[in-house]
């Protein structure tokens, strides 16, 4: 009789922990969740201020743009065409 009440102790035991262990699990899955939305979030956020920063290159390195600070603070202008000398090898 007690081997009998040992094995269903020890199967009582094996029972309960395998629970604690499924809530366990499934608990640490949903956390690992929550912190995918959050990068997911992050990476959305990060690849829309990517876009925002290559407008604002592809409009500071605009040739126009350039051009009008290079003559107007540089005092910069094209060569003319007297001005031009041509060597060949």
């Amino acid at each position: 009789m007690t081997g009998q009440f040992v094995v269903l102790g020890l199967l009582v035991v094996m029972v309960v922990s395998s629970a604690v262990g499924v809530v366990y699990a499934r608990h640490e899955g949903r956390k690992q969740f929550v912190v995918l939305q959050q990068l997911s979030r992050e990476r959305d956020d990060l690849d829309i201020e990517w876009g925002r920063l290559q407008l604002e290159q592809g409009a500071w390195a605009a040739h126009g743009r350039i051009e009008r600070i290079a003559h107007e603070k540089l005092n910069m202008r094209l060569p003319m065409a007297k001005d031009t000398v041509i060597y060949s090898p």
